[in-house]
């Protein structure tokens, strides 16, 4: 299993799990007349933007090796060629960050059941 196919099933099959997790604690505490969990809130606010900073890197680095390669292979007479492990590394490399969030709140969120 490759890390990109890795990442993407983490996101298709733990992302729900989270958002559920999530929402029921949320619904919990309107039933319960408390007042929302603002830290749960923020944490979800403040983890999308760092995964969201972090791909971009990621990929900007990877475009920027990947472009340093062609060009290397354009100087010494070749010609450069678009793949699909070129293409896969990038994805991987922009659905990393987030799959990583998810399975880290994935185990935080089942620490914490009920």
């Amino acid at each position: 299993m490759t890390r990109l196919t890795r990442d993407v099933a983490s996101l298709w099959f733990e992302a729900p799990f989270v958002i559920a997790m999530r929402c029921q604690d949320m619904a919990m505490a309107a039933a319960a007349g408390k007042p929302q969990d603002t830290v749960e809130i923020g944490r979800m606010i403040h983890e999308k933007m760092t995964a969201a900073a972090q791909a971009g890197l990621a990929v900007q680095g990877e475009m920027a090796r990947q472009s340093i390669d062609a060009f290397w292979q354009l100087a010494l007479g070749g010609r450069p060629k678009v793949t699909q492990a070129k293409k896969n590394r990038l994805s991987a490399k922009a659905v990393a960050p987030f799959a990583q969030q998810v399975r880290r709140n994935t185990r935080r969120l089942k620490k914490t059941e009920h």
